[in-house]
Order: structure tokens, then sequence, then C-alpha cells
């Protein structure tokens, strides 16, 4: 798993790759951390950018839960843009939308969480 950050005028565009589980959901949970905090959720929206996640465990949606209160915490805004089609059905069924709103694409999250 590896996550890097992309800079983007209305928002903070973090693209994961690779998957998320038992192994990685630790590190993936630390990085997003670090960059919370050196940002200002409250201000400019998160966006992670999953199209090149390819697998996600129950112990990585527990990461992005966590990711989620924290930055709700912070009046902020947080959403998952470009599912992979596998990982879209992990959040399906495990209606993982309703935590964190799951968008299309970058540029439509970007949108939409800007508003």
């Amino acid at each position: 798993m590896q996550l890097s950050a992309r800079p983007h005028q209305n928002a903070t565009v973090l693209a994961a790759s690779g998957r998320i589980d038992q192994n990685s959901s630790d590190d993936f949970l630390a990085a997003l951390q670090g960059h919370l905090e050196g940002s200002d959720v409250a201000a400019v929206p998160l966006v992670l950018d999953f199209s090149g996640v390819d697998y996600i465990s129950s112990v990585g949606l527990r990461a992005l839960m966590m990711i989620s209160r924290q930055v709700k915490a912070k009046q902020g805004k947080i959403g998952i843009a470009a599912l992979q089609p596998l990982v879209r059905e992990v959040f399906g069924i495990a209606r993982f939308e309703l935590v964190i709103p799951c968008l299309d694409s970058v540029d439509g999250a970007i949108a939409e969480l800007s508003a």
C-alpha cells in the first residue's frame, strides 16, 4: 500500500494504491493521520483517490472510519473517489457509502465536497 499527496486548488487529494489489509492498514492509518496533521480539513476537503486500490479488508474500512471521525471532529469534509469494482462491492456490502461519500471521479468528489 502506498499513499501519495497530489496538490489541488480546492482539495487535498491523497492517492492510495495497492492492498489495504491486515498487513498494511496500520501504515495506511498512520499515513492518513500524518496528512491530517499538516492540513486544514475545515477549509479544504480531503479526497481519497482509490483508483489504484485493488483490495480493502475490514481493517482497512476501520482505518477509514477512524479518519472520517477525525475529519468530522475538525469540522472537515472527506470523500472517496474512483473505486475499483471489487472495492466498490466491499463498500456496498458494508454500506460504507453511508459513512464516507463515494463518488465516481476525483473531480466529481472535489466539486461535491467543495460546494
